[in-house]
């Protein structure tokens, strides 16, 4: 019975991998018709909300003491959902991913701080992979720091910090209900794009003349939200930390191919050099997972 659920949560990582590798697709559609990312990450959310909360009452009995780890998984996995969709419609695709995908260095760090899984040899090196991987990717001839370039890419950094440290808590939260995490995932997400939006309240105007076919593309997004944040919650919670992140990483061959055709968006030679090492830190991260379930 373990092995079949352990086969189910790899399944689910990987088809969450397939959505997250081509949802940016109709965020830009949305955002061409003038629905923002903030727009439009709160409405999707919003029908994956309710949708969740008349689903599962009983997880919500969870709140009559609610943990602060709750609090923080709303607020991180809040912010890497809508991080993620603000980066992918103005950056380039795999940029932004190549830089969300730094998660394994940040979840080394934090596995280190909250589940107290001491990194080894090999722990180091995936830090020092991931990091060289990012300065070849951001490197630029003409001089100045190997930084994100833009507003899309930093928003694409902290995504990647934010998604792993949700990966973590949600590994740490292994008490609440699988229906529990996915809501709080869900208000954190609707909560944050609220706030932002809370500054620039003249953008919710587009809606008014918004077409039929727009708000049931919203629709369409907010279910298949719904479905994809269940699917990686379960997945995380029976998956270890750093090799969740290793399957994800599917994620880049959809992402690749997707913007290529539908994007005409080509890398670089050293954005391929970059990529290639931050991918490569990903793998020996399931490396390092492994031996520290061996050692246990």
């Amino acid at each position: 019975m373990a092995a079949k659920q352990k086969l189910f949560a790899i399944a689910t990582l990987l088809a969450s991998a397939v959505v997250w590798g081509l949802v940016w697709y109709p965020y830009r559609v949305l955002e061409k018709a003038g629905v923002t990312g903030d727009i439009s990450s709160l409405l999707t959310y919003l029908v994956a909300l309710p949708i969740g909360l008349a689903l599962f009452p009983r997880a919500l009995r969870q709140l009559r003491a609610l943990p602060m780890i709750a609090v923080w998984l709303a607020l991180t996995a809040g912010w890497s959902n809508l991080a993620y969709v603000l980066a992918v419609i103005d950056g380039e695709v795999m940029r932004v991913l190549l830089l969300f995908y730094l998660a394994p260095l940040w979840t080394v760090v934090f596995s280190r701080v909250l589940l107290a899984e001491h990194p080894s040899r090999t722990g180091y090196w995936v830090m020092l992979l991931s990091l060289g991987g990012a300065v070849v990717m951001l490197w630029n001839p003409q001089g100045g720091a190997p930084l994100p370039k833009n507003t899309a890419e930093w928003l694409g950094l902290s995504a990647g910090l934010s998604f792993a440290l949700t990966n973590v808590l949600t590994r740490r939260a292994q008490h609440l209900a699988i229906e529990f995490k996915s809501l709080a995932v869900w208000f954190g997400t609707c909560l944050l794009a609220a706030l932002l939006l809370a500054a620039h309240p003249q953008k919710l105007a587009v809606l008014s003349g918004l077409p039929a076919s727009m708000w049931l593309l919203l629709l369409a997004v907010g279910l298949v939200i719904f479905m994809v944040t269940l699917a990686v919650q379960y997945g995380l919670t029976h998956t270890p930390a750093n090799q969740s992140i290793v399957i994800l990483l599917f994620e880049l061959v959809v992402a690749a191919v997707s913007s290529y055709f539908l994007a005409h968006e080509v890398m670089q030679m050293k954005e391929w050099i970059g990529g290639a090492m931050i991918i490569t830190a990903s793998l020996f991260s399931g490396k390092v997972e492994r031996r520290h379930a061996e050692n246990n």
